[in-house]
């Protein structure tokens, strides 16, 4: 089959056009073409797959577990979109493997107790467990006697290389075009009242256009008088080459994250190599798109060795090695997904996914197709509006640590 400029030929306009294929956006493109066969176009700036944002690696971390309803009332769909991924293509791309939060008691435990709030507000089943119970489960910890934690079996991870490859594999499949290493130059409206997008591999229209660009997002959407105020952060992973493979595999320890007073850890199984999985959320420095390194924090990954010695020495081994990748968050580190009504943009969707949506990717996707196709969605999206002070108040105080972040109490 044909791809990129090769299978529209002349072709130059489309009913919904979207831009970066990224998770979301390989979702958007996907959930589109099911609804618009043939009427879809992805424009993805570097070469599919690439690891220079933020939808990248094989394993990322899907959970019902969330500290605000906002996100815990949607859980339940992120699994049903995967699934019916999953169903149309044959991959597995969830594995459950259950999950827990981490506290120490009267250090922590005040934020794991927003996450419990919100499980029961929503009716979410889950196990608290004690230091001692939390040992007998999975004997490969070795808490402190004040550690707490909250277990909830359907959490797991999600193979994100391999949800964003079958997204756009599938999309094509529905007739839907992907043209990579195409970066956008400019959006305006033309004459005829489309919305036109300038890239350096020729100009489209469309009816519709969602962005989803990451930590490009400002670029695309500042020729339209657009500015979402972002922090992109450069973020890192490590792997480590545990000896003891076989007891850190997906049937026989969960995903964890571990609330510390000034960030959260989080740690994965072995899955897509032999190594066991690290990270420290949001604990990176700021950087831009396009100056950001690709070199690791040695500091960072000592921080991620010394728990692991305390909490979990068997997860450890020789650094297999350690890569990075984006974080492009909001000043309150909520999604936005809305449109660019205020510019008299309406036909112009964005979407934000704020340094932890790779789990919400596919249905978030189906949300932006639902946007662009109905004008509405059936999934409440309002607190992610474009118009809350967050985006619009130059005086708003960034919190990007989701522990000290207030629940939502307008639900």
């Amino acid at each position: 089959m044909a791809d990129g400029l090769e299978a529209i030929g002349s072709r130059r306009h489309f009913q919904y056009i979207v831009v970066g294929c990224g998770g979301i956006g390989s979702g958007a493109v996907y959930w589109l073409s099911k609804r618009a066969p043939g009427e879809v176009l992805g424009l993805e700036q570097f070469e599919l797959g690439h690891e220079r944002g933020g939808s990248q690696d094989v394993s990322r971390i899907i959970r019902l577990t969330y500290h605000d309803d906002r996100y815990t009332k949607l859980t339940p769909a992120t699994f049903e979109a995967w699934a019916e991924v999953e169903r149309e293509s044959g991959q597995q791309l969830v594995f459950k493997c259950g999950g827990l939060q981490l506290a120490e008691r009267g250090s922590t435990d005040h934020i794991m107790e927003k996450y419990a709030v919100a499980l029961d507000r929503n009716n979410i089943p889950y196990e608290r467990l004690s230091s001692a119970q939390l040992k007998a489960r999975y004997p490969q910890f070795t808490p402190p006697p004040n550690m707490v934690a909250l277990y909830q079996k359907d959490a797991g991870l999600v193979d994100a290389a391999l949800g964003n490859s079958t997204h756009v594999q599938l999309a094509r499949g529905n007739g839907a075009v992907v043209i990579d290493r195409c970066p956008v130059l400019r959006i305006r409206r033309n004459p005829a009242g489309n919305v036109e997008v300038t890239t350096t591999k020729g100009t489209f229209t469309c009816r519709k256009l969602v962005v989803t660009a990451g930590a490009w997002l400002n670029d695309v959407l500042g020729s339209i008088g657009v500015h979402v105020p972002v922090t992109v952060t450069q973020e890192q992973v490590t792997y480590f080459g545990t000896p003891h493979i076989k007891d850190f595999t997906k049937d026989r320890f969960p995903i964890w994250i571990y609330h510390t007073p000034r960030n959260d850890f989080y740690a994965l199984p072995v899955h897509g190599n032999s190594g066991t999985k690290i990270g420290i959320d949001a604990g990176g420095p700021p950087v831009t798109g396009n100056t950001r390194t690709f070199q690791p924090d040695p500091v960072r990954t000592k921080t991620t060795r010394d728990l692991l010695e305390k909490i979990l020495p068997k997860f450890l081994g020789p650094e297999m090695f350690t890569k990075t990748c984006l974080y492009t968050m909001t000043m309150d580190r909520h999604f936005v997904v809305d449109t660019c009504t205020q510019q008299r943009f309406s036909d112009v969707i964005v979407c934000c996914g704020a340094g932890h949506a790779y789990k919400f990717a596919s249905l978030l996707g189906k949300i932006l197709s639902e946007m662009a196709v109905d004008g509405r969605t059936q999934y409440d999206i309002s607190q992610f509006n474009i118009d809350r002070p967050a985006v619009t108040d130059p005086n708003f105080k960034p919190t990007f640590y989701m522990g000290l972040q207030p629940a939502s109490s307008k639900l």
